[in-house]
């Protein structure tokens, strides 16, 4: 028997298994996809949000403004890239002055440090913000992160601290016992203490499963436009336009990666799963962002994708002790990433402590083992490296820089990949310009070959997306 399982490894689930991982617990994660964070946790702005906008008393406002406060430390120790760069609320028309006044005093309420701008101060600030805007709301705290390799880094540390991770484990079946669930998946059955519901856009079907219908979860679509890495100086904060009843808006915004983003769309779809796209929704994202921004460059789109966001009947997330046995953790839309490593302290310290008394580990280490970044290096220490390590020199990814021995260094890791977006996620092999057109054969060569597969069985994301259907020529093509 388990003492805790935690169901789903997205960002909500991934930094509450690190928290767990501090105490002397038997711990196992449950990932129905084939690799951590590969749902919501991937597909949205990867803003740090600062926790103005949040209705204050509500648990968006609390854990929002807590965890916007443990960011820079956490990345730190995670490895990850953050940078605290700033944010603007924008407005347009008169009329927005008093709603910027609005939300000023609501960041008050919040405990959150804004300051409003005129006209010329946002415009120094954001030469290309439209010539419309008349003035700002300016949050020094706010940020862009990493999203991908905050979840991964997250659960890394949490296996080197000895948590348990099976991905392709889709819960299908949660029974009462005398001590406390019977967790079924498609793969087998296990016992545990305690369950947490950390499943995100499915976590009303898997809270079902345990106590009678009270919260209903809907997927809400966001739509995205991809921009190259054009210059630098372009955006360094991201812009929102006023924020509505369908969240902050469609906005544009500068990447941990020095891409920029803009949308995201927001309709509520029936099919959880679908993240598709369409020109019309695209053509709107576009029209209401240059409303805020003059002269986006949307020629130097690489890509478009969705996401969808779990919103809850709530109108809050739904944190809450069901029994003594279960936890909900669900309904975490934005902004959740921000909120995580709060809600993982939260669920680990104060409700999970409610339940059962664990003892604190004494060799727990916050820290993950440093990564090479050859990008982050001076000349001096990236010729030292290639000297040591030729394949260090031996780049896969000519549009973002990538090094074969950055992919074979992330499978040498806790957390490794399995699939070659799996890899992208990670190093961002495939991210640039041709989105792989270039490197995913090689990636896929060096992944069946560190998997000992044939290239016919490595899979671009999930169990069953096999890039390659059959060898053209005979020959080993792990060569």
């Amino acid at each position: 028997m388990f003492d805790i399982i935690v169901i789903g490894a997205g960002v909500i689930g991934s930094f509450i298994a690190r928290e767990l991982a501090k105490y002397d617990a038997n711990i196992l994660v449950f990932e129905k996809e084939n690799d951590v964070g590969n749902v919501t946790s991937m597909a949205n702005s990867a803003i740090v949000h600062s926790g103005y906008d949040p209705v204050p008393g509500t648990l968006k406002a609390k854990f929002n403004v807590l965890g916007n406060k443990l960011y820079e430390k956490t990345c730190e120790e995670l490895d990850v890239k953050f940078y605290k760069t700033g944010s603007m609320t924008v407005a347009t028309v008169e009329e927005h002055l008093a709603v910027l006044k609005d939300l000023e005093a609501r960041a008050h309420e919040n405990g959150v440090e804004v300051k409003l701008l005129s006209e010329q101060e946002a415009k120094e600030l954001a030469p290309h913000l439209n010539d419309s805007v008349i003035g700002a709301l300016y949050c020094p705290t706010a940020g862009v992160v990493d999203p991908f390799n905050l979840v991964v880094h997250a659960m890394e540390n949490a296996i080197d601290n000895g948590v348990n991770l099976k991905l392709n484990e889709e819960v299908v079946k949660i029974v009462k016992t005398q001590n406390g669930y019977s967790v079924v998946t498609n793969r087998g059955e296990y016992e545990a203490k305690i369950i947490i519901n950390a499943t995100g856009i499915n976590g009303d079907k898997i809270s079902d499963m345990v106590t009678p219908h009270h919260f209903d979860i809907t997927a809400r679509k966001g739509e995205y436009y991809v921009l190259d890495h054009f210059d630098d100086n372009f955006l360094s904060m991201p812009i929102f336009p006023l924020p509505s009843e369908k969240g902050k808006g469609i906005l544009m915004t500068p990447t941990s990666s020095h891409n920029y983003l803009v949308g995201p769309s927001s309709e509520f779809v029936d099919e959880k799963d679908d993240l598709s796209t369409d020109s019309l929704t695209l053509k709107q994202v576009k029209e209401q962002a240059s409303l805020i921004m003059k002269d986006i460059p949307f020629n130097m789109t690489i890509r478009t994708f969705a996401g969808n966001r779990p919103t809850p009947s709530t109108h809050d997330f739904v944190i809450e002790k069901v029994d003594d046995h279960f936890i909900n953790a669900v309904g975490i839309e934005s902004p959740g990433l921000v909120s995580a490593p709060a809600i993982g302290k939260y669920i680990a310290d104060e409700l999970v402590k409610e339940l059962i008394e664990f003892k604190k580990k004494e060799n727990y280490t916050p820290c993950v083992k440093k990564y090479v970044h050859m990008q982050m290096l001076s000349l001096e220490e990236r010729q030292k490296k290639i000297k040591e390590n030729p394949k260090y020199g031996h780049i896969i990814c000519k549009c973002e820089y990538v090094s074969e021995q950055e992919i074979l260094d992330v499978m040498e890791r806790s957390c490794p990949p399995h699939s070659i977006k799996a890899i992208k996620k990670r190093v961002r092999a495939g991210f640039g310009r041709c989105q792989g057109g270039m490197c995913q054969p090689l990636v896929a060569k060096i992944l069946a070959k560190y998997l000992n597969v044939a290239i016919s069985e490595v899979n671009y994301d999930e169990l069953g997306t096999n890039v390659v259907k059959f060898e053209t020529k005979a020959g080993d093509t792990n060569e």
